[in-house]
């Protein structure tokens, strides 16, 4: 991931040395990257890999799409380590990346949903969300799986009604669990303003979603 020129800075492979990068937090990381010791950035990327692929993936349903914006941000985020000058965490800054490639993404496109929530894979062949959930009952209910595949669909549709921040702060704060304090640090506002953008979501999604109760 990230491959770049240059010789890496012999101190910090000095520094490092005998150490267990995965021991090490996520701010001597960045000061090594900082001084071109590209291992350092590659275990960041370690660290937050999972959680930005599973980030895009929610904000744009699509697995290739989520693979484009995953090596887009660490790209960027490699490109810009320099640049980083410990406002806020790490986390917060690559989350703050990915929602901003996500929105350009979004906004870019109009987001076509058939009818179940599907999405698609690296081949470009479409499959559905809930398929991918492990059924853990000992025997499967059909009329059950029916309403939550039908429950999945309407509430997918319902987000897509949102508009581009107003499901970045839902998803954000819902599906990842964030607080919403860091929700307004990622998407560069205040915890008022994410507060006030998730109620207009959530009062959005009620709405849509009322004749269900």
């Amino acid at each position: 991931m990230a491959r770049g020129s240059g010789s890496q800075d012999p101190t910090s492979r000095g520094h490092m040395a005998g150490q267990s990068l995965g021991r090490i937090d996520d701010t001597v990381l960045v000061r090594e990257a900082q001084r071109g010791n590209r291992a350092a950035f590659e275990e960041l990327v370690r660290h937050y890999d999972q959680a930005v692929l599973r980030l895009a993936m929610h904000l744009t349903g699509s697995d290739t799409e989520a693979q484009d914006i995953y090596q887009d941000a660490f790209l960027k985020a490699y490109k810009n380590v320099g640049n980083f000058r410990f406002e806020c965490s790490f986390y917060t800054w690559i989350y703050r990346i990915v929602t901003n490639l996500c929105l350009d993404h979004l906004r870019k496109r109009q987001v076509r949903k058939e009818d179940a929530p599907v999405a698609v894979d690296a081949e470009g062949e479409q499959y559905d969300v809930l398929d991918q959930v492990p059924d853990g009952r000992a025997a499967s209910n059909p009329e059950r799986d029916l309403m939550t595949r039908e429950l999945g669909g309407r509430i997918n549709r319902a987000l897509e009604k949102l508009t581009p921040r107003e499901r970045m702060v839902f998803e954000l704060k819902h599906y990842h669990g964030l607080k919403l304090r860091t929700v307004g640090e990622i998407l560069n506002t205040t915890e008022e303003t994410a507060k006030n953008t998730l109620f207009r979501a959530t009062q959005k999604l009620r709405g849509a979603l009322a004749d269900m109760r």
